[in-house]
């Protein structure tokens, strides 16, 4: 896998990339393809978050899990799917709270990716799935390299919003300094959980009034 990724980005992680289990989740990810597996998503999108949201443009941070793992999923934005897919269930979920929150319409599309050209950092923890396997690629390094990244943001940025959901995305509060940065936490919006927390919860609107606070133009959440 050749890694192709924008250029602000390449400069804060340099030296990540050349660690030794970077170089074998590359080898891990070449070695299943020659053995005619499917990975999700197709190459160009691995590193699509990255790509649509530059180092220096970051607001806000959502973290997923690992992407989509059916086929056309999956497009390397956490929760999203490209225009014209059928919107997964804990993105419905996240529209409806949207809709509580500040009264948005419901979407049509479930393509984030305007999210994510104002400065929504839309991140998993892993950037690859085995077709029809979650979490397939858990734990072949991803995780490493991920919180690197959500390091490097807490570090050299300030006043960044991260919106934590569910278990998973809670652990990972220990890598941000919440002295510089807002951690807002929940329940995952998956149709198992939402009702213990993520409906009411209002983080749009809160992260929203938080980046106004500090002198940063708000999220236009409307797709």
């Amino acid at each position: 896998m050749r890694v192709s990724i924008e250029s602000s980005w390449k400069t804060v992680l340099k030296g990540e990339f050349e660690k030794p289990h970077f170089k074998q989740l590359v080898l891990h990810l070449k070695t299943e393809k020659e053995q005619g597996k499917t990975i999700y998503p197709l190459g160009k999108f691995i590193f699509n978050a990255f790509d649509s949201t530059p180092f220096e443009k970051v607001k806000l941070v959502i973290l997923g899990q690992d992407p989509y793992h059916g086929p056309g999923q999956a497009h390397g934005l956490s929760f999203s799917v490209p225009s014209g897919m059928a919107t997964p269930p804990s993105l419905q979920n996240i529209f409806k709270e949207l809709q509580h929150d500040i009264g948005m319409p419901l979407p049509e599309t479930g393509d984030l990716s305007a999210w994510a050209r104002q400065g929504v950092f839309l991140l998993n923890a892993s950037l690859t799935v085995r077709a029809a396997e979650p979490m397939s690629h858990a734990q072949i390094g991803w995780a490493l390299f991920t919180d690197a990244v959500i390091k490097v943001l807490s570090e050299k940025r300030k006043h960044l919003v991260f919106l934590l959901w569910g278990k998973f995305a809670k652990e990972k509060s220990h890598l941000i300094d919440s002295t510089k940065h807002k951690i807002l936490t929940a329940a995952h919006p998956s149709p198992l959980s939402a009702h213990n927390g993520f409906f009411g919860c209002r983080h749009f609107s809160t992260a929203n009034q938080y980046l106004v606070q500090n002198g940063i133009d708000p999220i236009d959440w409307k797709l």
